[in-house]
């Protein structure tokens, strides 16, 4: 990964409206005014069931990984994360939906991608997040921190991955690869070789 490059955002995080600075008129930044409730709050996509939900909807062949119950997703575009991935069941159901069996094997799948990740080159930490505000759909992000790169501790991390130069396509394409066999070896399919 090339440190001390310059850092180039690809996204203008004053343009997203759940990020809590804006800038005002001379452009130094400031905390954003807390808007009132919105009550009740929308629909998230899939909310509707799986024939209205984009992960229920993309094929194996799109993801890293799938077994009967289970799928690891990877973001298509290249972040400035060393890795990103995202664990998905099958069954279209938020997290307190799944099922006793779906719960039982959360634990030890949430184990399984966390050493598949940190078993790459360079990783330092792997943070796991749960957002599901988008999606009605249980999902959860697994990024890999650098080694060493302690400002990308915590939270910020994802925003970081926006800010870090884009890995190569050559790293990108080769470290899913071995995310795939890592966690093909307990099992289930590769689908990205």
């Amino acid at each position: 990964m090339p440190i001390g490059e310059e850092l180039s955002p690809r996204t203008d995080f004053f343009t997203w409206r759940t990020f809590p600075f804006d800038r005002d008129a001379e452009g130094r930044v400031k905390m954003r005014t807390l808007e009132p409730p919105v009550l009740p709050e929308p629909a998230r996509q899939g909310e509707a069931g799986p024939a209205d939900c984009f992960i229920c909807q993309k094929p194996d062949d799109k993801y890293l990984w799938t077994d009967e119950h289970w799928r690891v997703a990877y973001p298509h575009e290249r972040e400035g994360a060393l890795a990103l991935v995202f664990l998905e069941p099958r069954l279209h159901a938020d997290l307190h939906e799944l099922p006793a069996d779906r719960l039982a094997d959360l634990g030890p799948m949430i184990a399984r991608v966390e050493r598949a990740l940190s078993a790459l080159d360079g990783v330092g930490r792997v943070h796991i997040h749960r957002w599901g505000d988008g999606v009605a759909h249980f999902h959860l992000w697994f990024l890999a921190r650098p080694v060493g790169m302690l400002q990308m501790r915590g939270s910020f991390g994802p925003i970081w991955s926006d800010v870090l130069p884009q890995v190569s396509e050559e790293y990108f394409r080769a470290t899913h690869a071995r995310i795939a066999a890592a966690l093909a070896q307990l099992g289930g399919i590769a689908q990205v070789r």
